[in-house]
C-alpha cells in the first residue's frame, strides 16, 4: 500500500484550515488532494490534536504487529495438531 505524502501534523493542519473558515474545495485544490481524501482524513483525524494522532498511529502499528504474531502462533498451533494427528 502506498504511503501518504502528508504526515499526521500536515493532515491536521489542512483540516484546521477548513475549520477556520476556508472552503473545502479551495483547501483541497491548494494542497492537491481530492474531496474524498479530505473527508476520509476528516473522519479519521477530525478533532484530534497532533499528539493524539501520533498516539493513534503508534497504537495502530502495535495492533498490526500483535495481529501478525497471533496469526503466526495460530499457524504453528495448526501445524502441530496436524503432526500429532498423523502420528497417533
Amino acid at each position: 500500500m502506498k504511503g501518504s505524502r502528508f504526515n499526521e501534523e500536515q493532515i491536521i493542519g489542512i483540516l484546521r484550515e477548513q475549520e477556520a473558515g476556508a472552503k473545502t474545495q479551495e483547501v483541497c485544490r491548494r494542497h492537491g488532494i481530492s474531496d474524498a481524501t479530505f473527508y476520509k482524513w476528516k473522519a479519521k483525524y477530525g478533532g484530534l490534536e497532533v499528539s493524539e494522532a501520533r498516539r493513534l498511529k503508534s497504537l495502530e502499528d502495535e495492533n498490526r504487529r500483535l495481529k501478525k504474531l497471533l496469526a503466526e502462533a495460530m499457524l504453528d498451533n495448526a501445524a502441530l495438531k496436524d503432526l500429532l494427528g498423523k502420528n497417533a
